[in-house]
């Protein structure tokens, strides 16, 4: 659930050196009001959008009576959003850099603000999925561009990871509170208001960003690799086409067929391109390191059981429980509870004893609350549901920092920032397909609607049950997967491939930059 939280955790020790803005705008001092000002600036973006990310979850079920809507375009409710962020976030950084990092930031609350809005009017669903595109292309510049602002602005180490604390606490804040924000605000009006509440956040955010917030960029800067991040929008966006829609067309139906095409030309294609493109958008050497690849696969396979495992858990808990909104981020407290809890946890142990035994322990959680939604959803215990949350929770919470300290072990120090955006790119891309997969098997195995009328609600719930057993499986899987990696990709071996990556990052012609 840390998307970005634990990343930011984990690249306050990184990177030690001083770094000034650009532009004359001199250092920024956490000790005074302007300092404090900055940084609250940003902590009240990425608390935001943290809200944002997990209240909509619980509105689901309301918003398909309205929007006349099934499990496929609940998938796309959610799923574009990610699908967008995890397509652009790379290119989103880089745009700060380039175009000035204030300048990217406002842009994004704007359109954060104004795609708020634009969801809040929406009428049918096809407009919702729409406003939600507008809606992600804020969000894509706001959190990546906001840790830059507070990285550049804060030249002394002990401030810069004292606000990056901060930042960290307030997305945190916003995952953890956003159930229960979202379940009172569905209560109290519709679902509607959910996106109603991040217009006056955003609006004020970005009156004060253009008064408290400098101006900066970097003299040195990559070129837009532009070929590459189109193929990557090609790939992401036919496969989750695909995968959401193949239950309802079949996967023989020629939409299908040619999506799943496009996607494996894009993916062969993109794998072409980037070996020799001059300055790509993915430097394909950083795969050559096995923790940077075993990263990669942990957070895809991570945050896919979070975004199966939210959408899922929301659809239980009030179309098959019969809960109300509210109660039903009630119930799912513990998971983003623990997720905060557990993340300093990761990042002290990952400091201590390397990233090996938080990834096993996540693993082991994971798994383990799979096993147990198999458990209380079969036998309907109320103590056993908590308790799989909660562990879930404790899973995502210890795998984000280690992943993340791991993707960037060994690297040349020019390169971790890189290699930190691949791996948050990774995670969105990890929720993108989860809601995309467990959407697919839950829609399979159901052969009722999801609102059935008073005399079909046992059928219903049985059918439910029925579907929702192979999800807490590949739950399970993902889980004993981040396990089993945590232990293979942390040895000897696997650091002396990080090692000869690095070398290679260092020697290769992609390495280079350009001055603006």
């Amino acid at each position: 659930m840390m998307l970005l939280s634990g990343h930011a955790s984990a690249r306050t020790g990184l990177d030690r050196r001083a770094v000034r803005p650009r532009n004359g705008t001199g250092s920024t001092d956490l000790r005074t009001l302007r300092g404090r000002l900055l940084a609250l600036v940003c902590c009240l973006a990425v608390l935001m959008v943290g809200l944002d990310s997990t209240a909509l979850n619980v509105a689901l079920p309301d918003m398909q009576h309205p929007l006349h809507t099934s499990v496929s375009g609940m998938q796309w409710v959610i799923d574009v959003y990610n699908l967008v962020v995890a397509a652009l976030i790379i290119l989103a950084g880089s745009a700060g850099d380039r175009i000035g990092r204030r300048r990217i930031f406002c842009l994004g609350l704007l359109l954060f603000g104004l795609g708020s809005a634009l969801c809040a009017l929406a009428a049918t669903l096809q407009i919702l999925i729409a406003c939600r595109v507008v809606q992600a292309l804020g969000g894509v510049m706001i959190a990546p561009v906001s840790l830059s602002v507070i990285t550049h602005s804060f030249t002394d180490t002990a401030q810069r990871s004292r606000a990056i604390g901060m930042w960290s606490a307030a997305f945190g804040t916003g995952l953890a509170v956003g159930p229960l924000v979202g379940g009172a605000l569905v209560a109290a009006d519709s679902w509607r208001s959910i996106f109603w509440i991040n217009v006056p956040i955003a609006l004020s955010t970005l009156v004060l960003t253009r008064r408290f917030v400098p101006e900066s960029r970097s003299s040195e800067v990559r070129r837009t690799d532009v070929l590459g991040q189109l193929l990557v929008v090609v790939l992401l966006g036919a496969l989750t086409y695909a995968i959401i829609e193949a239950p309802r067309r079949g996967w023989s139906a020629p939409p299908i067929l040619t999506c799943l095409a496009a996607a494996a030309v894009a993916l062969v294609a993109f794998a072409v391109w980037e070996r020799t493109c001059p300055q790509p958008l993915v430097d394909l050497h950083f795969f050559r390191s096995v923790p940077f690849t075993g990263s990669a696969v942990i957070s895809v396979a991570s945050f896919a059981a979070l975004g199966g495992y939210l959408f899922v858990s929301t659809l239980y808990l009030q179309d098959v429980r019969g809960m109300s909104a509210f109660a039903a981020g009630l119930w799912m407290l513990p998971m983003p509870l623990m997720t905060v809890a557990c993340a300093p946890v990761a990042g002290r142990l990952s400091g201590s004893q390397g990233p090996r035994l938080p990834l096993v322990l996540a693993g082991v959680a994971m798994a383990s609350s799979g096993l147990l939604m198999v458990v209380c959803h079969g036998q309907d215990r109320a103590v056993s549901l908590c308790l799989a949350y909660a562990l879930f929770g404790a899973g995502i919470g210890l795998v984000d920092v280690p992943a993340t300290a791991l993707a960037v072990a060994g690297m040349p120090r020019t390169r971790a920032g890189t290699a930190s955006a691949i791996t948050m790119a990774a995670c969105r891309i990890g929720v993108v397909l989860g809601v995309a997969i467990f959407g697919a098997v839950l829609s399979l195995g159901l052969t009722h609607g999801l609102h059935p009328g008073p005399g079909g609600r046992l059928a219903f719930t049985a059918a439910f049950g029925q579907a929702e057993g192979p999800i807490w499986w590949i739950v399970t899987g993902c889980g004993a997967a981040v396990a089993l990696l945590g232990l293979c990709v942390t040895g000897t071996w696997a650091r002396a491939t990080a090692h000869r990556s690095a070398v290679a990052l260092d020697t290769a012609p992609a390495a280079g930059h350009t001055r603006t």
